[in-house]
């Protein structure tokens, strides 16, 4: 608990109204704090607490960032669909927390429409290149580099939350696996994120 927390705990019956929001700005602050301190350090862990990479079936990273998922899948009514995905040699773990982040986004930014994810995968020359594309809002491409710094958002906090942090977490992992990752949509009109893994040896 935080002093806030307590602080609520201990006087929510003897505070104002007015005291009693400007207390609950001050937890949604603490709470964002916290949850911003959190990302700084899984993302400062990617090289340094990374596992070895191994052999690791795509669809296997794809099944286990969907059972994480599970809740706001079902909640969202998400449909996610993928064909025949390849072995590729990667950080399981890291190859998971890639499919999650970009499978969470597309449920966050969804559109109208229950939100919908598409996963298929095409061999480059040396490379693997996987797309995860979306029925959501899209990204005005003047912003598709911009999404991938760290602490960027393109959307109201009350509205989208987030701690702007998932996006140069994905770059993070890819970076780390001698890959590339970018993004093709256009407002409106979904989006589609690429990013190209090292076959295995």
């Amino acid at each position: 608990e935080s002093f806030s927390d307590l602080l609520q705990r201990d006087t929510a019956d003897k505070l104002s109204a007015d005291a009693r929001e400007y207390l609950d700005y001050i937890r949604g602050a603490v709470q964002r704090l916290r949850a911003m301190v959190e990302g700084l350090l899984a993302y400062s862990r990617v090289d340094t607490q990374g596992q070895a990479f191994q052999k690791v079936p795509c669809e296997n990273a794809v099944r286990g960032a969907l059972d994480n998922l599970k809740v706001s899948i079902d909640e969202s009514g998400t449909v996610v669909r993928y064909g025949e995905l390849p072995l590729v040699y990667a950080d399981p773990a890291q190859l998971t927390q890639l499919f999650q982040i970009l499978d969470s986004n597309a449920i966050k930014f969804h559109g109208d429409s229950p939100p919908q994810v598409w996963i298929s995968a095409s061999r480059e020359a040396d490379e693997w290149v996987i797309a995860c594309r979306d029925n959501g809002i899209g990204i005005d491409p003047k912003y598709s580099g911009k999404i991938f710094e760290i602490f960027q958002r393109l959307h109201a906090r009350d509205k989208y939350p987030g701690t702007g942090i998932g996006l140069a977490f994905c770059r993070h992992i890819v970076d780390r696996h001698g890959g590339r990752i970018w993004v093709e949509s256009k407002k409106g009109e979904g989006a589609t994120f690429y990013f190209t893994l090292p076959p295995c040896p």
